[in-house]
């Protein structure tokens, strides 16, 4: 995934972006960078590896670095950025969040029709930053560039760009699957992909932006520059998910969207039967804790938490030469020994993708003494990976947890009838959980339905993009 901010302002920018861009480091572990234009200086650019330590540590020399009115931001799970382009449009800095699936394609079309090239990375790949850029500027103008990129991706791409006049321009995704959400204040405006963190900075709401629609931001206001596509698909998982709590998305908190998810799932489960001798309930945390606390207050079992996670200093489970990444998980994980020791414990996760680490979580509770470990999923099974904004962080679909277990099932016939895998009412879909239990300790495993979770969302379907559980595209 990935996030960025951008503000421009009628005195210094560097304070807000800095702090706006902070804000998005729940989105991205990689990489970050921060671009400003000065009007003496021009357009200045830092990048840094955030791998093994968090932007605001990396950055924190950026005030005596960098200064400008203007600025962008940007968390990144992918290519270095911002870029500077040197274009027919001037120079700018440009960034995205998305991915670009097709990103042979289009470079093998642009290298054949302009006989252009591009700068190469480590290993000979294309920086996809750069790519769209490319693409944007074959057009007479920013916007209309952006629009024929978006269009001619197969993926997503949320565009903020920079320019050297100090003026912002920014996309929304051609479906709106991902949020842009301008601010307003009386320094200036500023564009985030998390509303909440121009808020901390003192920006009040001023626009989310429709599906494709593109806008042109300065110290002043902002103005339209093409207008919003009719036909939008917004990711289901922000508000499951990826999403932060405090934030809200056409409208719907997060935070009260899971509440009510895990609320819908405990009354299926009372409704079945399927929750005599449960002692508490609990959160896988972080993502999964309001789920579990949503579904504790409606079915009325006391919500607790029986481990809980070490994060002053491991605040990511960091790959390093001296240990793997799930043992540093499973050092993070502090158990309550009295919260665990005989208890049936219900937790419910946000999402079960590849399933390593939440084995490792279950094996843990019944090493300090747990005496059942129910499991439930605040989303339906993933069966297809996103190819859209690569949340998952896989792409091979064989390393989804429930595509394993239907072959080792079925066999690859199995796939060809993932809609019954998916449903608790069919003997498949029964198949599926047991085999999941058995694999994982589970003493009980259920998962939220497709309807339990756009009813939690409150948004109408046709506008929700969930691909990655039915495998319905645009």
């Amino acid at each position: 995934m990935g996030g960025f901010f951008g503000a421009v302002c009628k005195q210094d920018a560097i304070p807000d972006v800095f702090f706006g861009t902070d804000y998005h480091s729940h989105l991205g572990t990689r990489r970050a960078g921060m671009a400003a234009y000065d009007r003496e200086t021009g357009l200045q650019r830092s990048i840094h590896n955030i791998q093994n330590s968090p932007f605001r540590t990396k950055f924190e020399d950026v005030f005596e670095e960098m200064k400008g009115s203007s600025a962008i931001g940007v968390i990144s799970d992918h290519d270095p950025q911002p870029l500077l382009i040197y274009s027919q449009h001037g120079t700018y800095a440009i960034a995205i969040v998305g991915v670009v699936n097709n990103a042979d394609e289009l470079i093998d079309r642009y290298l054949g029709e302009t006989g252009g090239h591009f700068n190469a990375q480590t290993g000979g790949k294309v920086n996809t930053v750069e790519l769209v850029a490319a693409l944007i500027n074959r057009k007479g103008s920013l916007a209309e560039g952006i629009r024929a990129a978006q269009q001619a991706i197969d993926g997503t791409a949320s565009i903020l760009i920079l320019r050297d006049n100090g003026h912002l321009i920014a996309a929304r995704d051609y479906r709106g699957r991902i949020p842009v959400h301008i601010g307003k204040n009386e320094n200036g405006t500023c564009v985030s992909f998390e509303s909440f963190a121009y808020q901390k900075l003192g920006y009040t709401d001023e626009k989310e932006l429709g599906a494709g629609e593109v806008v042109e931001l300065t110290a002043d206001g902002w103005t339209q520059l093409l207008p919003p596509q009719p036909k939008k698909k917004i990711c289901s998982f922000l508000w499951s998910y990826y999403g932060y709590s405090t934030s809200h998305y056409e409208g719907v908190n997060v935070e009260l969207m899971r509440y009510r998810n895990g609320a819908i799932m405990a009354e299926a489960d009372q409704a079945a039967g399927r929750l005599d001798g449960i002692d508490s309930i609990g959160g896988v945390p972080d993502s999964g804790t309001p789920h579990a606390i949503g579904y504790a207050n409606r079915c009325g079992i006391p919500f607790a938490r029986p481990f809980i996670k070490y994060t002053p200093t491991w605040p990511r489970s960091f790959t390093s030469a001296a240990m793997q990444r799930n043992r540093v998980a499973k050092m993070k994980q502090i158990p309550v020994h009295e919260l665990i020791i005989g208890k049936k414990l219900l937790f419910v996760d946000d999402s079960i993708v590849r399933g390593t680490q939440l084995k490792e979580t279950v094996d843990f509770l019944y090493d300090n003494g747990a005496g059942e470990v129910h499991m439930r999923s605040a989303c339906p099974p993933i069966m297809y990976n996103c190819k859209y904004l690569n949340f998952s962080r896989s792409n091979d679909p064989m390393e989804l947890l429930t595509r394993r277990v239907i072959v080792e099932l079925e066999g690859k016939e199995g796939l060809q009838h993932l809609e019954e895998y998916g449903d608790s009412a069919t003997e498949r879909g029964q198949n599926l959980r047991k085999a999941i239990c058995e694999k994982f300790h589970f003493s009980s495993l259920e998962f939220q339905t497709l309807e339990g979770i756009v009813r939690a969302i409150g948004l109408p379907e046709e506008e929700l993009c969930t691909y990655c559980w039915n495998g319905k595209e645009d």
